[in-house]
């Protein structure tokens, strides 16, 4: 998701040097009573800014503490995140005021196709259905829940903290109230890829202190793990009927619903193997041969200013007998601490749970054989992150290593594939 710009320097503020202050004093409190107070402070200055949709305030914290302060960082990013995808709201009932908290969550859909991924305004009678289905698959007792009726491209999420906050706090009290959500049909037009991503959005709300999800019951709390996996079976077998028939021509595969913020990392990174099948099919259809007919080129690329990280791999596709790249994905890279592994050295800078470039590369290839691709060309040389000056499409490293745009034969019946 989210993560700061780096060729963006907004100016320090007041309210950005607080959020730095508080964020660091998390990091160096010693005693957890400590780090709840300056918690507090955090989540309360963090309120003010999202309300007022000051994501300047925000970035700038953000980029200074990238760069001198990574614990802070973390600590900084994490409060953003969950004050954004919550709110609290009280209401008046039976002469006394009751205090509810809300969260956004998200549940994502993993689609594929040589054709078109719909998104866009959902029919009443499949959004009220999947309401239902989610409130008695995957929520606690009286749970109120609001379900955005529209099926969301990531073009078409929240781009800012701001805006997020501004979706939780709108959907919540439509939850509380139970009113009825009109969908939204001014969404921006999202590229179409071979592999991507749709999103249900919703909101949750609870008494103050009350669980959102069925694996948070106290019947459940001995065997959370063993309920989450069969509320999620649960939920792909009964809702995927009703997904297919919003992305038709589409094979689909769902996830949990979570928190906003997780649950959209958690799909970023499930559908990068997606990505590379979905192409092997595509270019074996569209080129009537068989998958042992291309040859895959495997080579990292980030920013020149990032000192030797890598930022994505591009995964370049020729035929085996001719050099000239037809097509090519990109698979990214998520998370400060996966950057920080992911670099032009071997170890795993960030932490042990970040893997290293071979192992990355390890991983593609293994994906490109399973899909039957069995030249594979690494490139060891990290290449600088180039795009077309025309159309902003990536360039990718031919067998040679020289960047160069992909292009299908001339002959070719026009498609929807683009770059993933």
């Amino acid at each position: 998701m989210r993560r700061p710009n780096k060729d963006s320097t907004p100016k320090m503020s007041a309210e950005s040097t607080r959020l730095i202050t508080y964020a660091q004093s998390i990091v160096q409190a010693a005693s957890r009573f400590e780090e709840r107070y300056w918690e507090h402070n955090l989540d309360t200055h963090l309120q003010k800014i999202l309300k007022a949709n000051h994501q300047d305030n925000i970035d700038a914290a953000l980029n200074q503490l990238a760069t001198l302060d990574l614990n802070a960082y973390d600590a900084l990013m994490e409060a953003v995140e969950a004050m954004s995808e919550s709110c609290a709201l009280e209401q008046e009932e039976n002469g006394q005021i009751v205090k509810y908290e809300a969260l956004l969550i998200v549940a994502p859909i993993l689609a594929w196709t040589r054709f078109s991924i719909a998104s866009g305004p959902i029919p009443a009678e499949v959004c009220s259905t999947l309401s239902a289905q989610m409130s008695s698959l995957l929520l606690a007792d009286g749970v109120k829940l609001a379900l955005a009726p529209n099926l969301y491209s990531i073009d078409q999420m929240p781009r800012s903290h701001g805006e997020a906050y501004a979706l939780t706090l709108r959907l919540a009290q439509a939850a509380l109230k139970n009113t009825a959500l009109h969908p939204n049909k001014k969404v921006p037009e999202t590229a179409p890829f071979l592999a991507d991503t749709r999103y249900l959005i919703a909101v949750l709300v609870v008494p103050q202190g009350s669980p959102f999800f069925r694996w948070q019951m106290p019947s459940f709390h001995p065997q959370f793990i063993e309920e989450r996996a069969r509320c999620l079976q649960q939920w792909q077998t009964q809702a995927i009927p009703h997904i297919n028939r919003l992305l038709p021509g589409c094979g689909v595969e769902l996830l949990l619903p979570e928190a906003y913020y997780i649950a959209c990392r958690e799909a970023d990174k499930a559908v990068r193997p997606i990505s590379i099948r979905a192409a092997v099919h595509y270019l074996t259809h569209s080129l009537a041969i068989e998958a042992d007919g291309l040859r895959a080129v495997i080579a990292g690329f980030g920013d020149e200013l990032s000192e030797g990280m890598i930022d994505e791999f591009r995964v370049a596709f020729t035929l085996v007998d001719n050099d000239d790249v037809l097509y090519g994905i990109v698979w990214p890279i998520y998370g400060l601490d996966e950057e920080e592994g992911v670099n032009e050295g071997m170890g795993s800078m960030g932490g042990s749970s970040a893997p290293s470039r071979r192992e990355t590369q390890d991983e593609i290839s293994s994906l490109l054989q399973q899909a039957g691709v069995t030249q594979i060309k690494r490139h060891n040389t990290r290449f600088a992150s180039e795009y077309c000056d025309d159309c902003g499409t990536p360039l990718f490293a031919d067998p040679t290593g020289e960047l160069v745009h992909p292009e299908m034969p001339e002959d070719m019946p026009p498609g929807g594939a683009h770059f993933h």
